[in-house]
């Protein structure tokens, strides 16, 4: 089920834009960084994922929707792991970057980042001047 969320994100990061490639405007080294991420978190290795993450986020991710995604998925790893405060950081910066940024509808219901994610999303006001 997971895999099959994480190439549904994929799809979509895919769709919208990234004209150069599925990461960023390129093969950079940030952007190595985060395809490996998603690689080690899709096999399960979350620790070296998240390491992976944070470095793709050091070495300067130019794609705004790169950054989201690190975000993202460090987010996911934080509170699988039971570190909340984190896990609400990693969603904050996520949506303070792209206030339309959303979870897939099967990862908004996920019992463990699904309630973090919406609670963070609704003290930000995310959304609210789109109608929401």
């Amino acid at each position: 089920m997971l895999h099959r969320i994480l190439i549904i994100a994929i799809a979509a990061l895919l769709a919208t834009g990234c004209a150069t490639g599925p990461f960023g405007h390129g093969g950079g080294k940030a952007e190595q960084e985060l395809a490996a991420a998603i690689h080690q978190y899709e096999d399960g290795d979350y620790k070296s994922a998240a390491r992976r993450f944070q470095e793709a986020l050091d070495e300067g991710l130019r794609a705004r929707a790169d950054k989201v995604t690190a975000h993202k998925y460090l987010a996911f790893i934080h509170c699988a792991s039971n570190r909340e405060k984190a896990c609400r950081e990693e969603f904050r910066l996520a949506l303070e970057l792209d206030p339309g940024f959303e979870l897939s509808q099967a990862e908004q219901g996920h019992p463990i980042w699904g309630p973090v994610y919406r609670n963070v999303r609704a003290s930000l006001g995310a959304g609210k001047a789109r109608g929401r």
